[in-house]
C-alpha cells in the first residue's frame, strides 16, 4: 500500500510572509464622506453590544445544528424566534424559498432603502466550515440595533431597513434564486461580511459556473466486438486531458475542477454513458463568460474524436458573478470596524489566488454593495476545512459576530443619514457599469 505525497507548505508560507510585509507597508483605506453624526453612531453601536448574548447564541446554536442547501428550516426559525423575542416580525418563505426570510423597518422620514444580508447554510460533513452562523448573527445584530433605534426614536434616520436571510449559498446561489422573485426590488444597497482569516476591507470573489455533461455512446462487449462500440469513457477522458492543456493558456486566476461522475459499471463493456461535471471561475464577468465558451469547445471536440453524443447542462443551479465592491461603502466599513479595534487591509494585500466564490456578486451586479471580511482564524486556516469549523464555533467568533454586526450597523447608517455618500455610492455604481441583466447574461 503507497500513501498520497505530502503537498508543499512552501507557497503559502510565501504568501503569508508577502502579506505580513505588505501590511507594514499599506494605508488603510479611507472615506471622503461624513457619515452618520457620531452621537448617533454611539447609539447604534451601544444598540448592537447589548445583543452580545443573543448573538453568542446565534452562533453557537446554529453551529450545533448545521443545515445544508434549501434545509435550513431550523436555522431560519431560530433568527425569526430571535427577531420575535425582540418585537419585531418576520415574513418566512421570502421571495420563493421556503427557508428564506424578511424583515423590515422604517423610519418616520423618507430615504434610501437598503438591505442587510444574513446567510446560514452549512456544507455536508464539516457543517459551519464556511462560518455561515457567524455571517447569520452579524446580519440578524445589525438589523435589529438599527431597529431598535428607530423603535425608540422614529425620528433617529431616514429611510428604510431590510434584512434579507439567504439559504443556500453553498453551489446553489440562493440569492439569484430570490432575486428573481423580487428580493430587491426597491432595493438601492446592500451588504454583508463574511468570516475569514484576515479582516480585509475587499477580496477577489471569482465568478462560478458550474457545466454538467454527458456524454452518450454506444454499448459494446469490451473484447469480443470492441469495434462495434463508441466509448463515452473516450470522451470523458479527452475532455479531462483536453481541459488540462487549456490550463496553459488560461487567465492567472482563471480555475477549473472536473470530476467524471459515471464513467461506467463494468470493464468488459464499453460505457455507453459518461458523465461529466464542471466549476468554471474566472474574476470578471466576461472573462467567464469566455472561459464558458472554451470549456465548451473542449468538451465538443473530445465528443467529436470519440464519435458519441454530447450534451451540455450549465448551471442546474444559478451562476454566480464575481463581486463588485462599491469602494464608497467600503470605506464606511474601514471606519466603522476601526472603531471596534480592526484594522480592514485593503485590497492586493492578501492573494488573489486564494480565492474563491459566492452569489453575493450577483446582488452587486443589481445594485451597489460590499461584502468585506472578518477575521474569526489564523490566516494559514482555509474555508471550508474542519479546522475553520472550529474557528466558527469559538469566542473569535463570538467577537467576529458583535463586531461585524455593528459594523454593518454602522455602516448602513452612514448610508442611511449622508446624502452624499448615497450619492457618491451610485455614482460609482454606474460608473463601473451600472446594473447588468444576470438571468441573461451568458445566454
Amino acid at each position: 500500500m503507497s500513501f498520497p505525497s505530502t503537498p508543499s507548505p512552501a507557497y503559502l508560507n510565501h504568501l503569508e510572509a508577502e502579506t505580513r510585509r505588505l501590511t507594514q507597508m499599506v494605508k488603510p483605506v479611507d472615506s471622503p464622506y461624513a457619515g452618520a453624526p457620531q452621537e448617533l453612531a454611539g447609539v447604534v453601536e451601544s444598540a448592537v453590544d447589548s445583543l452580545e448574548g443573543d448573538l453568542n447564541d446565534v452562533v453557537h446554536s446554529l453551529h450545533a445544528n448545521p443545515e445544508t442547501a434549501y434545509q435550513e428550516h431550523r436555522s431560519a426559525q431560530l433568527l425569526t424566534d430571535l427577531l420575535a423575542k425582540h418585537g419585531f416580525e418576520t415574513e418566512t418563505g421570502a421571495h420563493g424559498v421556503d427557508t428564506a426570510i424578511r424583515a423590515e423597518v422604517s423610519g418616520s422620514r423618507p430615504g434610501g432603502t437598503l438591505a442587510i444580508l444574513s446567510e446560514y447554510d452549512a456544507l455536508p460533513d464539516v457543517g459551519h466550515a464556511c462560518g455561515h452562523n457567524v455571517i447569520a448573527a452579524t446580519g440578524v445584530g445589525a438589523f435589529l440595533a438599527l431597529a431598535k433605534t428607530l423603535r425608540d426614536d422614529p425620528d433617529a434616520f431616514p429611510g428604510r431597513v431590510v434584512l434579507l436571510g439567504t439559504p443556500a449559498e453553498e453551489g446553489h446561489s440562493g440569492k439569484e434564486v430570490m432575486a428573481r422573485n423580487g428580493a430587491f426590488h426597491g432595493v438601492d444597497a446592500a451588504i454583508m461580511v463574511h468570516p475569514y482569516g484576515y479582516d480585509l476591507a475587499e477580496q477577489v470573489w471569482l465568478g462560478r459556473r458550474l457545466l454538467t455533461v454527458t456524454f452518450t455512446g454506444i454499448s459494446a462487449h469490451a473484447s469480443a466486438q470492441p469495434f462495434m462500440g463508441r466509448n463515452a469513457l473516450d470522451a470523458a477522458n479527452l475532455a479531462y486531458q483536453g481541459v488540462g492543456l487549456l490550463r496553459q493558456q488560461m487567465l492567472p486566476v482563471d480555475r477549473i475542477h472536473a470530476i467524471i461522475d459515471d464513467g461506467g459499471k463494468r470493464p468488459s463493456v464499453i460505457p455507453e454513458q459518461a458523465v461529466m461535471k464542471f466549476y468554471a471561475r474566472s474574476k470578471y464577468p466576461d472573462t467567464l463568460k469566455d472561459l464558458s465558451q472554451r470549456i465548451t469547445d473542449v468538451v465538443e471536440g473530445a465528443a467529436r474524436m470519440a464519435g458519441v453524443g454530447v450534451e451540455l447542462e450549465w448551471d442546474e443551479h444559478p451562476s454566480s458573478l464575481p463581486v463588485r465592491t462599491n469602494q464608497a461603502l467600503t470605506g464606511r466599513w474601514v471606519k466603522a470596524q476601526q472603531r471596534r479595534g480592526r484594522t480592514p487591509l485593503p485590497a492586493g494585500v492578501v492573494s488573489e489566488t486564494l480565492a474563491a466564490s459566492t452569489d453575493f456578486g450577483n446582488v452587486s451586479y443589481r445594485i451597489p454593495g460590499i461584502h468585506p471580511l472578518i477575521r474569526i482564524a489564523d490566516p494559514n486556516v482555509a474555508l471550508h476545512t474542519k479546522d475553520f469549523a472550529a474557528a466558527a464555533n469559538s469566542r473569535a467568533a463570538e467577537t467576529g459576530a458583535l463586531d461585524g454586526a455593528a459594523g454593518l450597523a454602522l455602516t448602513a447608517l452612514d448610508w442611511l443619514c449622508d446624502e452624499e455618500l448615497r450619492a457618491g455610492v451610485q455614482q460609482e455604481f454606474e460608473d463601473d457599469g451600472g446594473a447588468i441583466d444576470v438571468p441573461r447574461y451568458f445566454d
